[in-house]
Formats: C-alpha cells, structure tokens, sequence
C-alpha cells in the first residue's frame, strides 16, 4: 500500500482535530464547581457527568449532542462535566451510581436521574427529557378505570388527548410528548399498554400501532355519560397531530350563507373535503341537528356546513340536498341526492362514487316500462324546471315535523295536511297550487293549511298511509279525516278545502233553516246543495243516506232533515219521500229526485248526477263523472266558445226530458287541448271542419257518428239524426277497438282512483280522538249508546312518556326517502 505525503497527512490531522473540537463545543463544557451556578434558575438543563470513557458513553454522547438543537427549542439546556479534568470536586463525580446517568435540573434543583441505556436516541432523550419536565401534565394510565376516572375529573372542564405509544422513547413517545409541551389547553395521558387499547377499541391486531384519541369531556356536562372519542386516523407524526388537534378546536358544524366554491374553512385548509347539508327555512332546526349527528362521525374526516339552499349554485335542482366540495383546487361543487348520513359518509370515506351511480340509475331505468315512465313524467319536470329558480313563499303554510306533527292534530281547529315528497317534480307543481290556495285563503277560513316532507319525516307518512305522492287530507278533532281525490287544481283544491269545514250532512232542525238553506242563505259558499229529506220513521234510508254523505264529504254540501214536519216540507217542494232537493247557485234552480233505494251506492249516484251541469263542457277534470254514467255522449267540438245559436239549440236538446237516455256536453280545443288527439283517433290526418257534433257510444261497439255536414246544426234535425242512427241507418265515421283502454302504468289509472266503487268508497281510516267521556257524539250531533269507540288513528297524539325519538341518521328537510318503494328515483341528468 503506498503512503500518503506527510504534508498531506499533516493537513488530514489538522482538519480532523479542528472538526472534532466543533464537534465537542457543540455541548457546552463546564467545571465541577461552576456547573451549579450556570445552570437558569427558572429554566431545565440536562447535564451530563463524563467519568466513563467506554465506547457505550462515546455513542451516548453522540446523541446527546445531536440533541441539543431539539431541546433548545423547548428552552431546556444541555451540559456537560468532565469528571476527570476537574478530578472529583463535584459529588456527581464522587458517586459510584452516577456512572451511565444524566441529570435534569430546573435551576438547582434536581427533577429526575435519567439512565443512558433509555437515553438511546435523539427520539428517546428529547421524549423521555419532555416525559420528566411534564410528569404533573401527562399521566401514564395503566388500567381502562384509569382512563374512565380521568376522563369524569376532566367533564365540563378539559378535553383529554390519550394516546397509545409501543414503548417509551420511541419517534411517536416524542411526538405526543412534544405536543403535550406546546398544547397546553388539553390534557395529556399516555399508554403502552395493549389491553387498555383493546378495552376502548376492539378488533386490533396482535402488534398495533400507536394512536391517538380525542376525549371530548369538556362538552359533557352529564356525569353518567361517557366522554366522546374521536380517533386520528393519520399515522402518528408531529403533522398529523398539529393537523388533528387543529380540527378537534374547530366548531362541530359551521353555518355559512355565501357561494360553497368560495368557501375557505380551516378544514379545507388542512386538505379536507367539505360537506355542505342543504337546508329549508322551515326545517332548519332539524337540518342542524342532522349535520351535528353527521359531523360527529366526520369530525377529523370531513367539514361539515349548513347552507341555505338559496346559496346555492344556480342550477341546483329541488332533490339535491347534499354539495360536496374536495380539497383540491380549482374542483368544481358536486350537488347530490342522498338518502341517509350512512350514505354522506361512506361517499367520504370512499366507499361510493356518485358519479358511478348516476350512471348505474341510466342503466337501471332504460327498460320500457321506466322509459315510458320518464316521458310521461316529461312535461310535469318541464315546468318544475322551468320554475325552480322562483321561490315559493310558505308563510300561510305550516311545515310540520315529526314532533310537532301530532300535537297539531290535537288541536280544535281543523287543518289541511298536503303530505309531499321534495325530490317527486308533480309533488312540486302541486305545492305551487297548495300555496296558491293558501294565499287565497288566507284570513277567510277556520281551517289551517300546512305540509309534511315524506322524504324527511317518513314515520309520519307511513302512519297516515301516504305513500303515494302528493296526498291531500283534513283533520278535525271530533271528525273523521277527509282524503283529497280530485283535481289538482287551486280552484278545485280550494273548494274540497272550504267544503271540508261543513259537517257533512249538515243537521237542519226547523223548516225556516231548510229555506234558508236551499236559498244559499245559511252558508257563505255558493255551492250546489243537496237536501235529504225523511220522515222520522224511515231509520233505514236515513242511515244510508248519512253513510253516503261521509263518503261524498268535502265535495259537496249536503244536509238533513227528518223532523215531525218533513211530510209538510215534502208537499211544499212537491217531493215525495225519502226525497234529494237539490238547489245549482248558477241556475238558482231547484230540483228533487225521488229516493226508491235504500243502498248506499245508489244514493250516491243520484247525488253525484243531480248535480252534473246540463249543457257541461267537458273537461280533462270533469269527463270522469260522465264516463261513469255508461251512457252515450252527444259532444260538439269547437275551437272556442259556441256562437250563441249553436248553444241556444244544443242547450234547449239538453234540457229537454225525453232525452235523459244521453249526455249533451261541449268540448272547447283551447282550454281542453287533448280533444285534437281524440279527432285524430276518430278521423286520422282528415278531421272534418269545427264546430263539429259527433255522437259517441263507448260503452257499446264503440261507434262514433259525425253530424251530416250538409245540414244546418239545429234542435229537430240533431233529433232526427239521432233517430236514424239509432235504427242502424247511418254509417258511422269510425268504430273504437273493443281492447281495454287500459293506463299505460298502474299510477295514470285515474279514473279508478277519482271514482272507486263500493264498498272500497270508505276513504276514511278511523276517527281522530274525541271528548273523554263515555258517550259518543254521531256526525249529526245525537247521543249514541252502546257504541264502541274506534281505536286511535296512528300519527294522532302519543300518550305522555311514549314520544317516539326521531332519528338522527336522515337528512331532513333536504333528503328523498319514500316509504314503500324500492327503487330510488330516477335521476334527470338531462336538468
């Protein structure tokens, strides 16, 4: 091996001892006798007796000195003596024990000896130097009782971090030790032992790793409940920690009412994403009581904000209830339709990918029954749409929840109930006309108008059997409930509403209020009124006719008289009893019809067609009623209002008695559209010109006659017409299938659900509570005896005690749930 030059040599040596004396001035060198007096009075010093000369103390002092800059940054001195430079003045030096020790001083006092063997690392001095300097902050728990003890010192006052560390000294013993030393609002307690970790968390491996919780005492304020523990689901570094005990000092839900893309909290600042519950006025108590329950379960995971759904972005649609927001920059807010908190947080915790389902629903609801579904649907999410950005204004309409829901029903004063779903676009067309009706009534009616969302409050729902949507009902305390079947219209809805505050049959009890009654006088509605007159005697027409009028209730007026002197009022009105008078406001015409049937089904007949209009015009809402009748139609279509001639004739054919075998009715194109498609059925691309009057059979062959266009439309020739095509000598223009005409989906079968037959007529599911004697009061006022009472009707108030919890896990006021329905809804990526 060839030698190097000395020159060179020497220079290699120079530089050597120059580096090794910087090396050891790193740690400051003291003398035996002035080490006392050097070391601050108020600050810790760890100090270091060099007698052993062994590799083991060379290795020591090496990390000792690669320690010093860490500690310097918690205040706290390093120093050592040479023992054998200043022989053994110092009696650290004398002792025998003190071999293999360091000392940590607070001025001159002595806190602790600290053996090297646990002194092995930078990691290992600076936790173990910090463990000592804290020993009254940090307390070292060994049992599960230990932490329950710390944590119910600590309720009402501090919160508590508690971690799980493999062994002192070690990087993550360091890193609480280090945060425990900058925290000081929390307090600290630490373990190495696994069982207790095991005792708070189960399912953890045979060597688990250390980790960190969150003892939220300082909100608990009930000694006999345990504290929350929020776990650091980031490994243990000084990071993740400062990042953990950031959020931990976070509220638990923030409120915000500006645009989601420009909002900058502390948690999106960490590199969280932000989850944004949409929220109602009306239901922003529940709202914030659901983000609370999420946010618990987010709480390190996700910011949780309340947003007022008018902060929203500009295309936000009803269903969305749910904006997530992701840390990354520039990411636009994703709004959702969610169902549930389990939902919002498996999306967090990357369990769902809302974009694949969207996809999946595409998928879904491609078949044929769906897609029909989806353009039938069409023209009801066209108007939504095209409305969505105009807010309604629900100040006349009461949001009722699953509290309050029940002590509303309690109260005297009817109420009109529209139970809805928030995601279900006819449920929010309707909810235009319900508000619409609320503002026209307002201040005019006893009776109150409110809402349910069946999306958030579904218990409540299900009790009162909506599950089809929107349902209509009124509730009045001492009457049966009333469920809304007809058009969804504000001039229809108002009407069931007004007419739903009059008993039905209203009770008449002298012939004084039966005159004023027929003459509108008694009421403030100008409705047709229809009165069942009886002798005393006649129990059994009289019963039937009162069934029939609860099953007619809320769309007609009607009344009742059977006292003594009936047989008067029956000669005076020239109707022989049991006996329906009739009185139409729009002809101040009065009539009767003679009842020879005491069934119940036929009542309501005779009362339905006693009030059909003579000459009507059918409509979309009103063909049903004369479908019914099974009888012919006698129609003429025209492309607006009849000349006066044309209704003067057909009017005077209408009125005439002999011809009672056929319905005489009108039907305008402009406001009934749909008769364009009905021509096109009868007569393809050629329809002939309007006004045009055909006679259609559709409960017999299904015929359809038109008018010879060559003679003039006047009452005798229309009569001979019918004549002749009635014998068979006319040729008909068209001839209808013989198949069912059956509703493309079960839901469109309307006319099934605007005219169920007997005996499913009873829309009526029980009574609400009534007084608490032990007689019952009948719907004319009478006293009855021996009758037994109907149980509670469900959703009707609860006994005291027996309040059911709602549940915290649904998003209310903002989430789509539907009971009974088991596919969800599909979603319009097209809006």
């Amino acid at each position: 091996m060839p030698f190097l030059p000395v020159d060179l040599l020497l220079l290699l040596l120079l530089v050597f001892h120059v580096a090794r004396c910087e090396e050891e001035a790193a740690i400051p060198e003291l003398s035996s006798q002035e080490h006392l007096s050097t070391l601050p009075r108020s600050k810790a010093a760890l100090v270091y007796f060099r007698k052993d000369m062994s590799p083991s103390a060379e290795v020591f002092l090496e990390q000792l000195e690669n320690s010093v800059e860490a500690l310097r940054d918690y205040g706290i001195s390093v120093l050592k003596v040479n023992c054998h430079k200043e022989g053994e003045a110092s009696h650290y030096c004398r002792e025998d024990n003190s071999l293999g020790k360091a000392y940590l001083f607070r001025g001159h006092v002595l806190l602790r000896e600290l053996p090297m063997d646990a002194l092995f690392s930078v990691d290992a001095i600076v936790a173990n130097v910090l463990f000592a300097l804290l020993f009254n902050e940090v307390k070292y728990l060994r049992t599960l009782e230990d932490l329950q003890k710390l944590e119910d010192s600590l309720k009402g006052r501090s919160d508590l971090v508690f971690a799980y560390v493999q062994a002192i000294g070690t990087s993550e013993h360091r890193v609480v030790m280090e945060a425990a030393f900058v925290y000081g609002s929390f307090k600290f307690a630490l373990t190495t032992e696994v069982a207790l970790l095991r005792s708070i968390r189960s399912g953890e491996p045979e060597v688990p790793s250390s980790q960190l919780f969150f003892c939220h005492c300082a909100v608990q304020t009930d000694p006999s409940q345990p504290c929350r523990r929020t776990r650091m689901e980031w490994p243990l570094t000084t990071l993740s920690v400062h990042k953990f005990l950031k959020l931990m000092r976070e509220p638990l839900v923030m409120e915000v009412a500006e645009d989601p893309q420009k909002v900058s909290p502390p948690s999106l600042q960490l590199g969280l994403p932000l989850v944004f519950i949409l929220t109602h006025k009306e239901t922003l108590e529940a709202d914030r009581s659901t983000a609370e329950s999420l946010a618990w379960r987010l709480l390190g995971k996700a910011g949780v904000l309340l947003l007022p759904r008018s902060s929203a972005g500009p295309d936000i649609l009803p269903q969305h209830n749910v904006a997530i927001r992701t840390a990354e920059e520039g990411t636009p807010v994703q709004y959702l339709v969610l169902k549930d908190v389990d939902e919002i947080v498996a999306l967090v915790e990357g369990d769902m990918q809302p974009l694949e389902e969207e996809k999946e629903y595409e998928e879904e609801y491609e078949d044929e029954e769906y897609a029909e579904q989806e353009i039938e649907d069409d023209q009801v999410v066209e108007s939504v749409i095209r409305d969505r950005k105009n807010e309604l204004s629900f100040e006349n309409i009461q949001t009722l929840t699953e509290e309050s829901f029940g002590s509303m029903l309690a109260k005297a004063n009817p109420i009109a109930v529209l139970f809805y779903a928030s995601w279900d676009a006819v449920s929010l067309v309707v909810m235009q006309t319900y508000v619409e009706v609320a503002a026209q009534l307002k201040g005019s009616s006893a009776i109150s108008l409110a809402r349910v969302n069946c999306w958030d409050w579904p218990h409540v729902c299900t009790q009162q059997n909506a599950t089809q949507f929107p349902v209509l009902k009124v509730f009045a305390k001492e009457r049966r409930w009333m469920s809304y079947s007809g058009m969804w219209g504000t001039q229809e809805m108002r009407r069931f509403i007004e007419l739903s505050e009059i008993p039905c049959p209203m009770r008449l009890m002298s012939p004084k209020e039966v005159e004023e009654y027929l003459s509108f006088k008694l009421l403030p509605y100008r409705h047709a009124t229809v009165l069942g007159l009886f002798d005393p005697s006649m129990t059994q027409a009289r019963e039937a006719f009162i069934e029939a009028a609860k099953v007619l209730e809320g769309t007609v007026i009607i009344g009742i008289y059977y006292e003594e002197d009936a047989t008067t009022l029956s000669q005076k009105y020239n109707a022989p009893l049991p006996a329906l008078i009739f009185a139409k406001p729009e002809t101040q015409k009065q009539g009767f019809v003679h009842l020879s049937n005491d069934e119940t089904r036929d009542i309501i007949k005779s009362i339905r067609r006693v009030l059909l209009e003579t000459f009507p015009e059918i409509t979309v809402g009103n063909l049903p009623e004369f479908f019914q009748l099974e009888k012919p139609l006698l129609i003429m279509f025209s492309d607006g209002a009849l000349s006066e001639r044309d209704e003067g004739e057909m009017r005077h054919l209408a009125e005439e008695e002999t011809n009672k075998s056929f319905v005489v009715c009108w039907l305008n194109l402009k406001n009934t559209p749909a008769g364009r498609g009905i021509l096109k059925a009868y007569f393809g691309s050629s329809v002939p010109p309007l006004p045009l009057l055909l006679w259609i059979n559709l409960h017999s062959g299904g015929q359809v006659f038109a008018f010879p266009s060559d003679q003039s439309l006047s009452e005798a020739n229309v009569r001979t017409w019918i004549e002749e095509l009635k014998a068979g000598r006319e040729i008909p223009s068209a001839v209808l299938s013989e198949e069912d005409w059956k509703p493309r989906l079960p839901a469109y079968d309307f006319l099934s659900k605007m005219g169920p037959a007997l005996p499913e007529f009873t829309i009526y599911s029980g009574r609400t509570p009534v007084g608490n004697g032990p007689e019952e009061v009948d719907v004319l006022g009478d006293k009855k005896e021996g009758v037994r009472k109907e149980p509670m009707e469900e959703g009707a108030p609860e006994a005291e005690g027996e309040k059911r919890v709602p549940s915290k896990g649904d998003l209310r006021g903002t989430v789509p749930r539907l009971a009974s329905r088991e596919k969800p809804p599909k979603h319009h990526t097209e809006l």
